[in-house]
């Protein structure tokens, strides 16, 4: 018989002496002032053990001593349930998730019922049923027992216990049918839809946008309920389709009370007083250079040559809006600003990450106002290489306000009409135009990623009706001032690093082995060559780039070789920026709008002021905590942007059914291709089952589908003409189907057997058994 393994403490002679083998005691102590053992004793505890222990035998085993101590305790292990590094059999007793064959993760829902378990220690995501499914909604964490596999070779698993509901509230249409009200979710990820009792209408009327708290959360054989919290309006009036998202994504949009009266009381005008003691700069010609319809202003620039045999180069001055200076750390503002993460942008109309006292006003560098900033002063040899940097708190005042089409202009034509109305800022616009030739020199030569996407903006008229969606170009003048914001993020990471303060940087992983296959096998079915073996560098990605343009596949090329990268992140360790080809990388130039810029101002002026005896605001963990918070808010706005543009894409395209367009396919699937309508800029889908009286293989090496008998190829990057056929504004969907498209023919794979044969009798009863579509 097993005997049970004595954990130290579980003596009567050490009973009271956890607080001494506890290897996080003393921090404890700091933070509480009864504190009770921490969760990596407890688990260390646990897993000295021969199997899970109630909370009174864990407890006596560490040796706790009064009820006050085991009620601290006990909720200590509810937590460390809810964030899944414990669980609680049905005997009650708690045991180590990662002994008990348990995976602790985040259920991503799809619209048609399973879902995916992506579990918390990373690694192959676990499939989820429906019917492990209908008890769950998207987001929600969950404690889950791998079952085997599915009949696709994929991890199964089975619900053991819900860590934390995602959705305490739902965007969707109110809808009444045979006197039984309910919500549907605007959120094709979310399956259930929401019952309302009668008393919880609200007055919500049928078919309109209403924000439902889920009162009781699914079960395995029951939808939720809830009861309606707000009425957004009518389903199709001007702007829903934004105030849907908000709310859907949970996007903090109201200021809270505390957050108004800081904001209130910030003065607007810059006083003497704040001014002292900082590098005087309002004689330096800064000018800011943005987008037309850009609001706050984060940065200026000024570039000088430097003259002398021994002095070639520019000195460059990036200024950035000095936030800290009016957001204390701790203030309401702060925690607001922490909590919003980012500013969010949709079409005509932002969500701040500051009130617009500050993020429009005191903080934004607008034209001939006194602003206080923290400025990066660099010296720039002829290869475009940082000779010399150095940071300080300034105080400027910005020369003029130009917009990116206006320098583009005055570059391209010195003595044009732009030019000669901004006749004292040409000089130093040449001058930053010479820079950035040096600049992109250094920049191909380190081998960095150089693509151009085209993005789109969309046009509205009366009661915000879309026009048209229209190209926005990327021309020379975005390039020069992205190129000096990159200078000064490199140099603000590297100054942090030298002065040893902890603070976030921006880091980007090399690509993943699994993705870099697929890549290589792709570019190779089209006479490309990606060097580097299993890790390949961003010279060997920038050697396939520069091989692209002028190709017909360029596009797609393109969008392969990002697709194969992974995902930029903020973290406290400096790793580097596989894109970008920089060893150091930080976010320094927009503190207006992110709020990891903000960290890094923080530590800066840390560093500047010499204050090593001072303890710095953040220490580790409160930085991976902040770094995976801020990529959580960069994603849900990411999600909710594009939440915004599809709808009213789908929204653009309802007044088209039955037209006919000239498009071209920009993603190949299993299911069907993706193309985008020429001029258009909207994407829409082909489904395999359109695609002419054939079976389609999908051959994801060379992206694209094939058909068995006729040998027609539908590939990546290819032209087609397509009709629409149906347009879903609740599902974010647009359905086409080809029109009199020609696709080329290939080289069939195999020889038609005889009509008489057995093997081609074969072939068509697993034809039959399996079709993807005709």
């Amino acid at each position: 018989m097993l005997q049970k393994k004595e954990h130290p403490t579980n003596s009567n002679k050490r009973r009271q002496d956890w607080r001494k083998l506890d290897p996080e005691y003393e921090r404890e102590r700091q933070r509480y002032e009864n504190p009770t053992p921490s969760r990596r004793y407890i688990l260390e505890v646990l897993e000295s053990q021969d199997g899970p222990l109630k909370a009174d035998e864990l407890a006596s085993c560490i040796g706790l001593g009064s009820r006050d101590d085991f009620e601290a305790f006990r909720h200590r292990l509810g937590a460390m349930v809810r964030d899944g590094s414990l669980a609680q059999n049905r005997r009650g007793a708690f045991g180590v998730v990662s002994h008990m064959s348990l995976v602790p993760g985040r259920v991503i829902a799809h619209r048609d019922g399973y879902g995916f378990l992506t579990p918390d220690e990373g690694g192959e995501d676990v499939f989820m049923s429906p019917r492990e499914m209908r008890s769950l909604m998207s987001g929600d964490r969950v404690l889950v027992r791998v079952n085997g596999e599915d009949a696709r070779g994929r991890r199964e698993g089975v619900l053991v216990d819900v860590l934390e509901r995602a959705n305490q509230t739902v965007v969707g249409r109110y809808i009444v049918e045979h006197g039984v009200a309910h919500v549907s979710p605007d959120n094709p990820r979310i399956h259930h839809d929401i019952l309302i009792p009668e008393k919880g209408r609200n007055g919500a009327r049928e078919g309109q946008m209403v924000v439902a708290a889920i009162e009781v959360h699914p079960g395995a054989r029951s939808l939720p309920v809830g009861r309606v919290v707000e009425v957004l309006g009518d389903h199709l009036a001007p702007g829903m389709e934004i105030e849907a998202a908000i709310r859907a994504h949970g996007l903090p949009h109201v200021w809270p009370e505390a957050v108004e009266r800081e904001a209130a009381k910030v003065p607007q005008k810059l006083s003497a007083q704040q001014a002292q003691g900082r590098v005087d700069l309002r004689d330096l010609p800064l000018v800011t250079i943005d987008g037309a319809d850009a609001r706050d202003f984060d940065d200026a620039v000024y570039c000088k040559p430097m003259r002398g045999p021994l002095r070639n180069g520019w000195t460059l001055w990036v200024a950035i809006a000095d936030v800290d200076a009016y957001v204390p750390m701790g203030s309401a503002l702060d925690v607001e600003a922490r909590e919003r993460g980012n500013s969010v942008y949709f079409p005509e109309r932002v969500i701040p990450m500051l009130p617009e006292a500050l993020s429009n006003g005191v903080c934004s560098l607008n034209p001939d106002v006194e602003r206080l900033c923290m400025v990066c002063e660099m010296r720039i040899n002829k290869a475009g290489e940082v000779t010399r940097a150095r940071f300080y708190e300034g105080v400027m005042r910005s020369h003029a306000r130009l917009t990116y089409d206006e320098v583009y202009s005055i570059l391209e034509n010195p003595d044009g009409p732009e030019a000669q109305a901004r006749k004292a800022v040409v000089p130093q616009l040449q001058d930053l135009d010479a820079l950035f030739g040096a600049f992109f020199s250094a920049r191909e030569k380190r081998g960095a990623m150089d693509f151009e996407t085209t993005e789109t903006k969309i046009r509205f008229g009366e009661n915000r009706k879309i026009e048209k969606i229209v190209p926005v170009q990327r021309n020379r003048a975005h390039r020069i001032i992205e190129e000096c914001m990159i200078a000064a993020n490199v140099q603000a990471a590297r100054y942090v690093v030298k002065h040893k303060r902890p603070s976030l940087f921006r880091v980007h992983a090399t690509p993943d082995v699994e993705k870099v296959k697929v890549l290589r096998e792709f570019l190779a079915a089209r006479g490309l060559k990606l060097g580097g073996g299993e890790t390949p560098t961003p010279k060997d990605y920038a050697a396939v780039a520069a091989q692209l343009p002028g190709r017909d596949d360029q596009s797609m090329a393109q969008s392969m070789l990002l697709r194969s990268m992974m995902q930029a992140r903020y973290s406290p360790s400096n790793d580097g920026h596989f894109g970008l080809a920089l060893e150091e990388y930080a976010h320094f130039t927009s503190p207006i709008r992110r709020y990891p810029d903000l960290v890094l101002h923080r530590a800066l002026k840390h560093a500047i002021r010499r204050e090593a005896k001072k303890t710095f605001a953040y220490d580790q963990e409160q930085l991976e905590a902040l770094g995976a918070h801020c990529a959580m808010t960069e994603r849900r706005a990411d999600e909710a942007t594009r939440d915004v543009t599809l709808w009213l894409k789908c929204e653009y395209m309802r007044d088209r059914v039955g037209e006919v367009f000239d498009g071209v396919i920009v993603g190949v699937t299993s299911f069907g291709a993706f193309v985008e309508l020429k001029d258009l800029y909207v994407e829409g889908l082909v489904h395999v089952s359109t695609l002419y009286n054939d079976y389609y293989q999908f051959d994801p090496k060379r992206m694209r589908m094939v058909g068995e008998r006729n040998g027609r190829v539908y590939a990546l990057g290819d032209a087609i003409r397509v009709k629409v056929v149906r347009v879903s504004l609740d599902e974010r969907k647009i359905d086409l189907e080809p029109e009199h498209s020609q696709p080329r023919s290939v080289q069939k794979p195999f020889t038609k057997a005889p009509n008489n044969s057995r093997e081609h009798a074969g072939k068509k009863r697993r034809r039959s058994s399996k079709r993807s579509g005709k």
